[in-house]
């Protein structure tokens, strides 16, 4: 059977007290089992044990060389029901200072944000497949800057998005 989502990630960061607060404060998420030096926290929408395991490696630790100097893994992505919920995020991913960009890929409607450490990460809404017209099939190739009025205005705030990709059967 092929592999179905991605259930969990785990990250090494200098402070885990300092990255549970940054990811309760700007995702919403819950810590579900903790223990020094480590934590691993839950979204508000989800039915996993965890989705995020965090261990602390210390202050000393030097940024992440990855796609720089080393290989390693570009970013996490998590997935919003609504354009409404990204728009929120995306404002308090601002007031935090973390919101690194905001780009349209068609299908896909992204934010991209660093936590206190450098890492990395997507939040983003699907275009439900129900929705996909040719014009945003073909436009998949390319990449806009994001307009969450625009898209809101298109889809409507509370449009359900696609689960897992939003292409059709």
């Amino acid at each position: 059977m092929p592999v179905q989502r991605l259930n969990h990630a785990v990250l090494y960061v200098r402070d885990v007290e300092r990255s549970v607060a940054f990811y309760r404060d700007a995702l919403g998420f819950e810590v579900v089992m903790g223990m020094p030096g480590a934590a691993f926290l839950q979204a508000s929408g989800s039915t996993n044990d965890h989705d995020l395991g965090l261990f602390q490696i210390g202050e000393q630790a030097a940024p992440s060389g990855a796609g720089r100097s080393t290989v390693g893994l570009y970013h996490l992505a998590w997935e919003v029901d609504t354009l409404d919920e990204l728009e929120r995020i995306a404002i308090k991913l601002s007031e935090l200072g973390a919101l690194v960009g905001a780009s349209d890929h068609s299908t896909t409607k992204a934010l991209y944000a660093q936590d206190p450490d450098g890492l990395e990460f997507e939040v983003s809404w699907l275009v439900p497949a129900s929705l996909l017209t040719d014009d945003i099939i073909q436009a998949r190739k390319g990449i806009r800057p994001l307009d969450i009025a625009a898209e809101k205005a298109r889809f409507g705030g509370q449009t359900r998005g696609g689960l897992g990709v939003s292409v059709p059967a």
